[in-house]
């Protein structure tokens, strides 16, 4: 077929260093309790596996519904039933069927300009045009929005959605306030334009407080909203959600042609959650925060002044700026050839020049010593590279 993407590499297995993707703490994953819970849950409803559905019907598992039910209004503000949740294979699928239900090629929709890499290509392969809103320390930019959708409106072109992560954003790690979420949700009524809203990385705030959801401020039922366990759990465990009313969700049913997300993942997950997800979430922040440090500190001894970054947060990402004539896409070729992976900034932009110089690390995955052993191997290549940093470790290189 013509459109295809490239080739997939073969994988060979993780490098040394792995500062990429979403992958969680291996030591923080709840083996025990996930054991636990399977057994249980197998032994009380197994049985139901010889029907499609669980006999709970194509939105999902209901158990697991119904614990989403009372997590999102504790947590995000949401008041919804389980009939205006469907649990989707994590929340790529929720990305791929709301794309589905929304767009055409050739339509326009605004994005964040740093923003889910899994979002970009999403929409680059279904040939829409996209429109990215700089971000600052507060998330989107709202007068950049209101300036796009005016420039849009006169040349006749009503975007399709705007889509945003405004609780911990990825990769920036961003919270929106509460005052420009209701900014946005006003854009979003006065032109008539969707808000699709991804909240998958919102449980790991270190304070365990946030603004209330962009779906629950909505009073015209104008956003739709997606979320994850792949953050919170297990990112193996593929489960995520798509919050809608019905009237969104009896249309995206006929597109999610996989007869119903995995089955076991949906029990195991209802029962682990309903006992243990609200003492496990704030444990494993507390340890994702202990790695956060180590990096932030590994850069600061390693490249000095060279790397600037935020203290973000929240969430297992830290999005970091070298200089100017750092290309990090060729450093990212370089660290990989030396056992060190990366996230190059152009591959989480769709502003090529902005995000030339800036790299996505994350911090979840790796030990704490192997943060420090590896972001001081990842200075050493970008010296040999680039001459920066000049000076690591308190140390003057020089070629």
């Amino acid at each position: 077929a013509s459109g295809l993407p490239p080739a997939a590499a073969k994988w060979n297995g993780f490098p040394k260093y792995n500062f990429v993707g979403g992958n969680n703490d291996a030591d923080q994953v709840p083996v025990d309790r996930l054991l636990a819970a399977s057994t249980a849950v197998l032994t009380r409803e197994g049985a139901t596996l010889a029907t499609y559905g669980l006999n709970s019907g194509p939105l999902g598992y209901r158990p697991l519904r119904e614990f989403l039910v009372g997590k999102l209004r504790r947590d995000a503000g949401i008041t919804c039933t389980a009939d205006e949740i469907l649990i989707t294979s994590g929340s790529l699928q929720g990305l791929d069927l709301v794309n589905a239900l929304l767009t055409s090629p050739g339509d326009t929709v605004l994005i964040e300009q740093e923003c889910y890499q899994g979002s970009i290509t999403r929409l680059v392969r279904r040939g829409v045009n996209i429109v990215g809103i700089p971000l600052d320390d507060d998330g989107m930019r709202i007068d950049a929005v209101a300036t796009a959708l005016a420039d849009l409106k006169a040349k006749g072109i009503r975007p399709k959605y705007i889509y945003t992560i405004p609780t911990v954003q990825n990769p920036t790690g961003t919270i929106m306030s509460e005052q420009r979420r209701a900014e946005l949700l006003k854009l979003s009524e006065e032109y008539g334009v969707p808000v699709f809203e991804d909240d998958c990385y919102a449980d790991l705030i270190w304070s365990g407080k946030r603004p209330p959801a962009l779906y629950a401020m909505s009073k015209t039922g104008g956003v739709i909203h997606i979320g994850s366990f792949s953050k919170s759990v297990a990112p193996a465990l593929r489960v995520g959600y798509i919050v809608a009313p019905w009237a969104v969700l009896s249309r995206i049913l006929p597109i999610k042609t996989d007869a119903g997300s995995g089955a076991l993942e949906q029990m195991v997950l209802a029962e682990f959650c309903t006992a243990h997800f609200n003492d496990h979430v704030p444990k494993l922040a507390r340890g994702l925060r202990v790695k956060l440090e180590a990096m932030m500190e590994a850069l600061a001894e390693q490249f000095g002044t060279a790397a600037e970054f935020d203290d973000p947060p929240g969430g297992i990402f830290l999005w970091v700026k070298l200089p100017d004539n750092v290309d990090t896409m060729k450093l990212y070729q370089a660290a990989l050839a030396s056992g060190i992976a990366i996230n190059p900034g152009t591959e989480w932009s769709v502003n090529a020049g902005y995000s030339k110089s800036r790299l996505r690390l994350c911090f979840a995955s790796p030990s704490v010593q192997d943060i420090r052993d590896g972001v001081a191997a990842l200075a050493e290549v970008c010296r040999k590279e680039f001459g920066v940093p000049s000076r690591s470790a308190n140390v003057e290189r020089t070629s």
